[in-house]
C-alpha cells in the first residue's frame, strides 16, 4: 500500500468537491446533516491534526491528547473541531485544512514502512489495527465521503427548483 499517494489522493478529492465553490454557497447549511461545506471543512482539518499528532506519537511515543478525545468521544471532538474554526474565514479554513495535510504528509514521509504497518501501533484502534488501516479508514475514506457529500450538494444547487436538472448544449 502506498499510504502517501492514499493521502494525496483524498486530499485532491477535497479539492476537486470545492474547486471554484462560490463562497456563498460555502456557508450554506445541511451539506452533511447541520454542516455547511465551511464546517465540513473544518472538521476535516482537525482529522488532519489528527493524523499529525498520531504520527508524532507513533514515532516518538508522545502524548496524544486530540487522539484520546476522539477515541473517548468520536461527536464531541467532531463539534469542538468545527467550533473551534467556527469564526475563521472561509480562506483560514481551508489553509488550516492544506497546512494540516501538507505536515502529515511530511509526518508520513518520516515514518519508517515497518512503524506503518505494525499492528497495534495505535493501541485505542486495536490490537489488528495500524497505522495505514487508520489512514485508508479514518482519513482516506472520511474524504472521500464529505467529497461525494459536497459534489452532491453542488449537484443539487444546479437544479431548478422543479428538479428537472439543465440541460447541456
Amino acid at each position: 500500500m502506498d499510504a502517501l499517494a492514499i493521502l494525496k489522493n483524498g486530499h485532491r478529492a477535497v479539492e476537486a468537491a470545492v474547486e471554484g465553490l462560490p463562497e456563498a454557497d460555502w456557508y450554506t447549511l445541511g451539506v452533511a446533516g447541520v454542516w455547511s461545506v465551511k464546517d465540513i471543512i473544518a472538521h476535516l482539518a482537525g482529522f488532519e491534526h489528527l493524523l499529525v499528532e498520531a504520527l508524532r506519537a507513533l514515532l516518538n511515543d508522545g502524548p496524544t491528547p486530540a487522539l484520546d478525545r476522539f477515541v473517548k468521544d468520536r461527536e464531541a471532538f467532531n463539534d469542538a473541531e468545527v467550533a473551534a474554526r467556527h469564526a475563521m474565514t472561509v480562506g483560514a479554513v481551508w489553509v488550516d485544512y492544506a497546512q494540516g495535510g501538507n505536515e502529515a504528509l511530511a509526518q508520513l514521509a518520516q515514518t519508517p514502512e515497518a512503524a506503518r504497518r505494525r499492528k497495534g501501533a495505535l493501541p485505542c484502534f486495536g490490537a489488528d489495527c495500524d497505522l495505514e488501516d487508520f489512514i485508508v479508514d479514518t482519513i482516506y475514506g472520511h474524504k472521500r465521503e464529505h467529497a461525494a457529500q459536497i459534489a452532491a450538494f453542488r449537484a443539487q444547487r444546479k437544479r431548478p427548483k422543479n428538479g428537472i436538472p439543465l440541460l447541456s448544449l
